[in-house]
């Protein structure tokens, strides 16, 4: 057995420092590898107490934390993993703090849970919190091992213990092991319940009050609440009446006393669901579920819930459900906004002080008015599509931005305007490239999506159905500005580069991405595309799925950026694959988005909604002018990239 003085000087003669953080790594044993953060010699300042922190993923709550350091008596702190490294620490010593130390150990094979070094350090842990990943790698590392003893006996001697996705799956007296090649989804489930993907795992923790618990996470965001109930007809069919099942959403923390008394937090207004059968399961011939009543129970921050007990007073929702043949009657819907909007109007290198204070009042300016169009639009009831039209027809008038009036020029001397829109709703999609003469582009794509069988125009072609359409037309030099005008000349003296041209405008690209009061959402955007383009070049704008793309209950795009790489990524698309395929976050899939972009060579920023209207904005530029308004928060505008916006999710 090691001491924690001895661990102390062992790993400073080990460490390894990450590149920029003050966190050392030692790989200590077969199968493992051991970060630390803080003062492992330190005191523990208070006695630990008994608590649970069940998280159901994503953004961690703060003071969900606060209370679990507390409850750990501002001690010392072992996380668990099977994937990724010990940043998790990193972040709880910088921005929880009330710890003394974190360590945090990720296996990577059964035969570290054997490892004395490993017994050592979750014997003097103050609290041990099990982390994301695949919880069928912790049931294969740890289960009749070790480990499992050490974690029973951890919190059966009064220390606290939580988890969160994976980690939290484990904890409950029956959880789902994941065990089988893929991970089933409520409709798998409900067909098959007792099928080879429903792997349930009993006979592996003893966590109080979760004995008779099987617990789920992301719960509403990806639609959990079917397997779930799938879990629990299995448990009970095999073990009895008494399981019932806890779900718990993205950005929501349960908290849970010694005396069983529980605290909902989350930083997205999500919630925790207790799922209580009030009848007995059957199965039909194909083994699909059913089950005549099933109530669902949403615990919010003012639910008084005992866990002790089970019993709930004043609920956030409660209703019964019914599954007939496999099938749910209905589900819980996370509460969305009844409205909401961003907009962009391009990014590039945009620092403080590059722009003169009369010219960033005018960004400013210009931004607002296109968020009060589009806001005035969605607040009185209106369409998303309606909203973004209305939001890029104030940007296209305004010749601050590369899109209608003050385009940039083309090789030729011409202004050569592309746009597209997308509805949510249908997939229904309308684009133009290449006009000269329409004096809205992003009205002209609205007309192709509405009254043509076509999602692509372009050129004379284009400006010939706008004039059928009676779209307003204007002479072409009614598109250029002065500006502009003088960059062309010197782009054909000089050959410079966009950025060269105007460093604080690199991509003028206009977009805006809205969901209206019906939950439906919609994309558009607008541009001039690159100074000095030949060949009748066109870019992401006009492209669906590249620098536009909307698919309710998935996620609203609008890029700008260097569009040839928008277009090998289909990043519009990629965005909603993400939140849909991965679930990830509308925040997180936006930034690997850009990422990916930025991986290939290439720069830019997106704006992106999900389907509940949260916002992310999304740039490996050091600026984008964008804006956000919605029903929980007045219109903002930024420009830098380290200024936030209350509507940023």
């Amino acid at each position: 057995m090691l001491a924690r003085s001895f661990l102390v000087v062992a790993l400073a003669s080990l460490a390894l420092l990450l590149p920029g953080a003050a966190q050392a790594k030692v790989q200590t044993g077969d199968g493992y590898t051991y970060y630390e953060t803080g003062d492992l010699a330190a005191p523990t300042p208070k006695t630990p107490e008994p608590g649970l922190l069940l998280i159901g993923g994503s953004d961690w709550s703060e003071p969900a934390w606060r209370w679990f350091a507390g409850k750990a008596g501002e001690g010392h702190l072992v996380i668990l993993r099977a994937s990724q490294d010990g940043s998790d620490g990193e972040w709880l010593m910088e921005h929880i703090g009330g710890l003394a130390s974190v360590q945090t150990l990720v296996f990577s094979d059964r035969e570290a849970a054997f490892d004395p070094r490993v017994a050592e350090i979750l014997e003097q842990a103050d609290g041990i919190f099990i982390a994301g990943g695949d919880q069928s790698k912790y049931v294969r590392f740890w289960k009749d091992t070790p480990v499992s003893d050490a974690l029973n006996a951890h919190v059966a001697a009064g220390r606290p213990i939580g988890g969160t996705s994976a980690g939290l799956a484990i904890l409950g007296g029956t959880g789902y092991g994941a065990l089988a090649e893929e991970a089933v989804d409520s409709r798998e489930a409900l067909a098959d319940p007792k099928g080879p993907k429903v792997t349930l795992v009993s006979d592996f923790l003893k966590i109080p009050f979760l004995g008779n618990i099987i617990t789920d996470t992301h719960f509403t965001e990806r639609n959990r609440l079917g397997r779930l109930v799938a879990f629990l007809a299995q448990a009970r069919a095999a073990q009895g009446e008494q399981t019932i099942g806890l779900g718990i959403d993205e950005d929501t923390a349960l908290t849970v006393e010694a005396d069983g008394t529980a605290r909902l937090y989350s930083t997205s207004e999500g919630n925790a669901w207790l799922v209580q059968p009030l009848a007995k399961p059957s199965f039909g011939e194909s083994g699909a579920l059913d089950w005549d009543a099933v109530q669902l129970i949403a615990i919010g921050p003012e639910t008084r819930f005992d866990m002790a007990t089970m019993t709930v007073s004043e609920p956030a929702y409660m209703t019964t459900i019914r599954v007939t043949e496999g099938k749910l009657s209905e589900e819980p819907k996370a509460k969305r906004r009844d409205w909401s909007l961003a907009i962009h109007g391009g990014s590039g290198v945009i620092e403080r002080g590059d722009l003169t204070p009369e010219m960033e009042a005018a960004y400013r300016a210009s931004l607002q008015a296109a968020l009060a169009a589009g806001s005035a639009v969605l607040e009185n009831g209106g369409t998303s599509l309606d909203a973004v039209e209305a939001t890029l027809r104030i940007l296209e008038d305004d010749p601050l931005f590369n899109a209608g009036r003050g385009a940039v020029f083309d090789a030729e001397g011409r202004n050569q305007l592309d746009a597209s829109i997308m509805d949510g709703a249908t997939l229904n999609a309308g684009a133009v490239a290449g006009v000269s003469t329409t004096k809205h582009p992003i009205t002209l794509a609205r007309s192709v999506l509405d009254k043509s069988r076509h999602v692509l125009l372009s050129g004379e072609g284009a400006d010939q159905f706008a004039r059928e359409q009676g779209i307003e037309q204007v002479d072409p030099a009614y598109f250029r500005t002065e500006r502009r005008w003088q960059q062309i000349q010197e782009w054909r003296k000089n050959n410079l580069s966009a950025l060269a041209l105007d460093p604080t405008h690199r991509f003028g690209t206009v977009g805006a991405v809205a969901l209206d009061r019906d939950g439906n959402l919609a994309a558009a955007t607008s541009t001039g595309g690159l100074t000095g383009k030949r060949w009748g070049r066109i870019g992401d704008s006009p492209i669906i799925g590249a620098g536009t793309y909307a698919a309710n209950g998935k996620c609203a795009v609008s890029g700008t950026g260097t569009g040839e790489y928008f277009i090998r990524e289909s990043a519009g698309r990629q965005v909603c694959d993400r939140v849909a395929w991965n679930g990830q976050t509308i925040a997180q899939a936006a930034d690997d988005t850009i990422g990916s972009i930025g991986a290939l060579g290439g720069d830019g920023g997106l704006i992106a909604m999900d389907a509940m209207g949260r916002i992310a904005f999304a740039m490996n530029t050091e600026g984008m002018y964008r804006g956000a308004a919605s029903s929980e928060h007045p219109a903002e505008e930024a420009i830098y990239a380290d200024e936030t916006l209350a509507n940023e999710d």
